[in-house]
């Protein structure tokens, strides 16, 4: 807790969102958040467009390769969360967020 802490201060200060994973011990995929309470804008539409369609594709790939199904996922101008991203995509999924917040609002 006190890294997750840390970290969420360290965004504030830097004015970046507040990206996390954990796997969700339910189906062995991982629970990811984005967090843009962090810093002082919100997701536009264009950006919420973008963030669907990778939600989408990923969704596609984890009920094509995994017995697992794909849980659920929220999206909305200041927090956005996904639970079911593989194993395989988690690192480049958060990336992904990343990337796309930082395109817009740099």
């Amino acid at each position: 807790m006190f890294e997750y802490d840390k970290h969420f201060r360290e965004c504030q200060y830097l004015n970046k969102p507040f990206i996390k994973s954990r796997i969700n011990p339910h189906h062995g995929n991982f629970f990811v958040q984005i967090d843009l309470m962090t810093c002082n804008y919100d997701l536009s539409e264009s950006e919420l467009d973008e963030m669907n369609q990778l939600i989408s594709d990923e969704i596609q790939f984890v009920e094509s390769t995994s017995p697992n199904t794909f849980n659920d996922f929220h999206i909305d101008k200041e927090v956005a969360w996904f639970d079911g991203i593989s194993s395989e995509h988690v690192h480049n999924f958060c990336e992904s967020l990343y990337d796309l917040t930082q395109k817009y609002h740099n």
